[in-house]
């Protein structure tokens, strides 16, 4: 069964330009370093009555939208050989000069698969 790292944050909509161009070069990265699958998706349908939405379970603020994203890997050894890799890749020493997003506000976690059809 595949491993994966799920990541949700908020996003002030003004930054969704500057995060992409990170998100795709760190994508790039952690392919190039084994992971199957990389997306980063940005939040359209959030306002769902009768549940707790992204934006409310992160408490987005006025002008913030929600990212979710994973990364798939083979197993969680996998995950953590990729994710040593990527650490250890010089385009990852110097991090960007600009945050486009609060990365204390992040929630991250890594997840075994229950169900893969």
């Amino acid at each position: 069964m595949t491993y994966v790292d799920g990541f949700v944050l908020p996003l002030p909509k003004k930054h969704v330009d500057a995060y992409r161009r990170i998100a795709r070069k760190a994508g790039k990265i952690w392919k190039e370093h084994g992971a199957l699958d990389y997306k980063e998706c940005v939040g359209e349908d959030l306002a769902i009555k009768g549940v707790l939405t992204f934006p409310k379970g992160i408490k987005v603020k006025a002008g913030e939208t929600v990212v979710f994203a994973w990364i798939t890997y083979r197993s969680r050894a996998h995950r953590d050989k990729v994710n040593a890799r990527v650490m250890a890749d010089p385009r990852m020493a110097k991090p960007p000069s600009f945050c486009p997003f609060d990365p204390k506000r992040m929630m991250y976690g890594g997840f075994r698969t229950l169900v893969d059809l």
